[in-house]
């Protein structure tokens, strides 16, 4: 259930009217790293995530919950920045509020180019937010990412947060109000708040890595191939040992002559490791059970009814 409050999270406020910056906050709205994509995509995840992991479930839907009345701010900001568009629009006289902020004939000339090529406000919404990108692209569903596997949507969920931070980032080298500073500042401290919540939730499922179950064949978890002509780049990436497995990087100076070598890797041993084929199937069969006992155990119990309400409409146990 949710329950609206009218107040916005964050007191926003816009010195002036601004609807070309109006049109670039379009991203934040209904684009493909904006509030909307970040609600439905953590709102979607936390049903699987619900019985093998309760509390994962209340982090996606509170920071979900978030989002939408980030939207909102969103929403409100762009409505503002449009300074009355709307109404003046209905209302045709020449001395309307948005003719004087067009001050002469060549800026209504701007204007009317602008509406050709970005109807957005103009002819199309009527001077209120629309969910698309600031290019006019509609939002769509394509943009949410939940494979029902928490490590993997957890993960996606960091690179969300990181890709939302760095467009709110971009958004201020646009603007030289201080009041929508303020609020795209909040905004996007918020994003780096939630990376960290996810971070902290993706180290509290262990084994997490790799994603998912199967644990990856060991002749091909090391190697780096040399896969360009001209200067040759070594680091942390391709020397040493990796980062999770702690096994020795291969560098492979000569791919081609390496897959003539094992008949098309068929034939190429383990180098490097420790790890064996038998060792993997082990622990893909360990962690496999692991996983499915953790979700079948919490089904059984709960999935016939998900919430338990006493008769003065309380929750009693919403798990």
């Amino acid at each position: 259930m949710f329950y609206h409050v009218k107040e916005l999270q964050f007191n926003a406020r816009v010195s002036k009217p601004d609807p070309k910056f109006a049109r670039l906050l379009l991203e934040q709205f209904g684009g493909s790293n904006g509030e909307l994509k970040a609600a439905m995509q953590y709102f979607v995840q936390a049903f699987s995530a619900r019985n093998p992991y309760p509390d994962k479930y209340d982090l996606l839907m509170d920071i979900a919950t978030e989002e939408f009345s980030h939207l909102e701010i969103v929403g409100a900001t762009i409505q503002m920045l449009l300074g009355g568009v709307n109404g003046e629009l209905k209302n045709a006289s020449e001395e309307s509020e948005i003719m004087k902020l067009l001050d002469g004939k060549a800026a209504k000339e701007d204007f009317i180019h602008e509406a050709i090529v970005n109807p957005h406000f103009g002819v199309l919404t009527g001077g209120s937010p629309a969910l698309t990108d600031s290019n006019g692209i509609p939002w769509t569903a394509a943009y949410v990412t939940a494979n029902g596997d928490l490590t993997v949507d957890l993960r996606s969920n960091i690179a969300a947060e990181s890709r939302a931070k760095i467009v709110y980032e971009y958004l201020m080298k646009f603007t030289d109000d201080p009041s929508v500073k303020e609020t795209l500042s909040f905004l996007m401290t918020r994003e780096i708040a939630h990376y960290q919540m996810f971070e902290a939730a993706l180290a509290t499922i262990q084994p997490n890595f790799p994603p998912g179950i199967l644990q990856g064949d060991p002749r091909f978890s090391n190697l780096y191939y040399n896969m360009s002509s001209g200067m040759e780049a070594r680091g942390p990436w391709n020397e040493g040992n990796s980062t999770q497995l702690g096994e020795t990087w291969q560098y492979i100076e000569d791919p081609l002559q390496q897959v003539l070598d094992t008949n098309g890797l068929t034939t190429l041993e383990p180098t490097g490791t420790d790890r064996t084929q038998k060792s993997v199937q082990t622990l893909n069969e360990q962690l496999g059970k692991q996983r499915s006992e953790e979700i079948m155990s919490a089904t059984a119990e709960i999935d016939a009814q998900w919430s338990t309400y006493d008769k003065s409409g309380g929750i009693i146990n919403e798990l």
